[in-house]
């Protein structure tokens, strides 16, 4: 029998190494179109509640990023002036302000991440569903440990 201390730790490497060479492939992006680390943060947060059909303020982007509130204001009139935000008012209660992202900057993701998203998928076809199945908890899981250590908690024992 394998040692699994050792294999779990060659696990841990590799998704160490997954997430430089992903965070990579988001630097690339931002490069691109002028954004920095925490603007792709951002959009990406905003593309995924939008995805899950939640409505994301201001308050809850700064706190999915970890950003003050005065930052978030001057991040979101970043990514509006270069048109990849739009604030609009809540159609249920006209009081709250909402994001959404502009057409053009989910053109600008699809056309770049498409490719990545494709190779992904054709990566995954030699995977049952039970394998995959284990590989979505194990990587929820390491989600979860990844986000704890990234907000600075403490380490589950």
């Amino acid at each position: 029998m394998a040692d699994t201390g050792a294999a779990r730790q060659e696990i841990a490497l590799l998704l160490r190494r997954l997430t430089v060479e992903l965070d990579a492939v988001g630097q690339r992006f931002a490069g691109m179109h002028g954004l920095g680390r925490t603007d792709v943060r951002a959009l990406v947060t905003i593309m995924d509640a939008a995805r899950r059909g939640e409505l994301l303020t201001a308050g809850a982007l700064g706190s999915a990023v970890e950003l003050s509130s005065a930052s978030v204001t001057a991040l979101l009139d970043r990514l509006e002036r270069v048109g990849h935000v739009h604030r609009v008012r809540d159609d249920d209660d006209r009081r709250r302000v909402v994001l959404e992202l502009s057409e053009s900057a989910m053109a600008a993701g699809a056309q770049f991440f498409g490719g990545l998203n494709r190779d992904l998928t054709a990566a995954m076809a030699g995977y049952d569903d039970a394998e995959l199945a284990v590989v979505r908890r194990f990587l929820e899981d390491m989600t979860g440990v990844i986000t704890r250590h990234a907000r600075g908690g403490p380490p589950e024992a």
